[in-house]
């Protein structure tokens, strides 16, 4: 179902490298971005699309985020899948090749290095499953 902040919602038009002028999140690598519809991604998100980010409907993700496909420092790299209805906390970063799981909730400033499953509350630096979601 649809929340009412949704009723008017229109996929936004990503630029490569520019901050979204309504929304205010940047993406490098947009052609390798995949966004479905009722998305709600925070002021100042960075998401490095570079080996795939594949965002789902109906997911909300917090400002100050950090979604990296590619990370430089220690050269993992792979697609990053936050499934439909998912929620991710404000300041998370969330790491290649990490799947977090439809209806699934991360809490804020979360370092996500490891999927998290569908129906589940994580948290923490390093993220930990702590229990099931209340769906």
């Amino acid at each position: 179902m649809t929340e009412k902040r949704f009723k008017k919602w229109t996929m936004p038009i990503i630029q490569e490298r520019t901050l979204h002028p309504k929304y205010h999140f940047l993406v490098h690598h947009v052609d390798n971005l995949e966004l479905g519809e009722n998305t709600d991604i925070g002021a100042f998100t960075y998401i490095n699309a570079q080996y795939g980010v594949a965002i789902e409907k109906d997911v909300q993700i917090g400002s100050h985020c950090s979604i990296y496909s590619l990370s430089t420092i220690d050269k993992k790299q792979g697609q990053v899948t936050i499934k439909e209805n998912a929620r991710v906390g404000t300041h998370s970063t969330v790491m290649p090749g990490v799947t977090i799981g439809k209806n699934a909730i991360v809490g804020a400033y979360s370092f996500v290095n490891k999927d998290v499953p569908n129906d589940t509350i994580a948290y923490g630096v390093p993220v930990k499953i702590k229990r099931k979601s209340k769906t």
